[in-house]
C-alpha cells in the first residue's frame, strides 16, 4: 500500500508508505494521494488532518523518477486540470493540514510541503527544491509557494541552485513552526492539532479560506470577502455556542454546524 489512511476521532492521518525508496511518489502513491485529500475535504468528521512519511528517514523525496519523468503525456492531458488534484495542485481544502517532517523533503515532497498550513520538523530533517539538478522545474506549485514562504533571496537560492536547507535554517527562515526530536516528533504535531480542534471547526475553515485567498487579492477586495464570510459564519449553531459557552463559563461543545 503506497499510502495509510486513518481516521482518529476528529483527526486524520495520511502516511507516505515506500520507505523502501524514501517516500517517493509514483502515479499510485499520487492517485492514493488525490483520494485521501477529497476524503480529508469532504467528510464533515474530519476538522485536522496530519500528514508524514514511513519511516525514521524521509517525509518524501518527491517524485519516483524512474516511474513518473520518463512517462510522455499525450498533449490533450494539458488541460485536464483537475485529474487526480492534490493539495499542492490547487485542490482547495479549508481543514488545517499539518506536516510532520520526519527525515528527507526534498522536491515534490517539499512542494507537498509548501501546500501545508503548520509544519514541524524532526532535528535530522532536510529540505530542498532538486529539480534543477535534474533539468526539471518543481512543479505542483513549487515555483509559486517557494517565493511567498520564504524570503526572496533564499527562496532564489533554492530554487537556482537546489541546495538543501538543515530543520534549524528551515526554522530559522520561517519554513517550519517547530523542530523537535525525532520521538518527540507525531506528539507534537498531534498537540497542535488537538489545540486547534477545540476551536469552532467552521471558524477555523473560514478563516484559513479567508487568509490563504487573502494572499492573492487587494485588501479591499479581502476585506469585503471577510465581511462576508463573517456574516455567513453568525448564522451556525457552533457561532451561538461559543458565546454561551463563555457566559456560563464553560468548555464550548462545537459541533461543526
Amino acid at each position: 500500500m503506497a499510502l495509510i489512511f486513518e481516521k482518529k476521532g476528529n483527526l486524520a492521518y495520511i502516511t507516505i508508505n515506500r520507505p523502501e525508496v524514501m517516500n517517493a511518489m509514483d502515479p499510485e502513491t499520487y492517485q492514493e494521494l488525490s483520494q485521501a485529500w477529497i476524503e480529508v475535504r469532504d467528510d464533515p468528521d474530519v476538522w485536522c488532518a496530519i500528514i508524514t512519511g514511513a519511516g525514521d528517514k524521509a517525509f518524501s523525496s518527491g517524485a519516483d523518477l524512474r516511474k513518473t519523468i520518463p512517462r510522455e503525456e499525450e498533449k490533450w492531458h494539458f488541460w485536464q486540470t483537475q485529474e487526480e488534484q492534490i493539495l499542492n495542485r490547487g485542490l482547495e481544502i479549508w481543514k488545517p493540514i499539518i506536516a510532520a517532517v520526519n527525515g528527507y523533503c526534498l522536491a515534490g515532497g517539499m512542494t507537498l510541503l509548501l501546500a501545508t498550513d503548520i509544519r514541524v520538523a524532526a532535528e535530522h530533517a532536510k529540505f530542498g527544491l532538486s529539480e534543477v539538478k535534474r533539468g526539471i522545474l518543481p512543479g505542483n506549485g513549487g515555483t509559486q509557494r517557494a517565493i511567498r514562504q520564504l524570503p526572496y533571496p533564499i527562496a532564489m537560492w533554492l530554487l537556482l541552485s537546489g541546495e538543501w536547507l538543515t530543520a534549524q535554517q528551515a526554522f530559522q527562515y520561517g519554513l517550519v513552526n517547530k523542530v523537535v526530536p525525532l520521538g518527540e516528533l507525531m506528539t507534537e504535531a498531534e498537540r497542535m492539532a488537538h489545540v486547534i480542534c477545540q476551536n469552532g471547526p467552521l471558524a477555523v475553515r473560514a478563516i484559513k479560506e479567508l487568509a490563504v485567498r487573502g494572499q492573492y487579492m487587494p485588501i479591499e477586495y479581502g476585506l469585503r470577502m471577510e465581511q462576508a464570510i463573517g456574516q455567513v459564519l453568525k448564522t451556525t449553531e457552533d457561532a451561538r455556542e461559543g458565546p454561551r459557552a463563555f457566559a456560563e463559563k464553560r468548555r464550548p461543545d462545537f459541533t461543526g454546524r
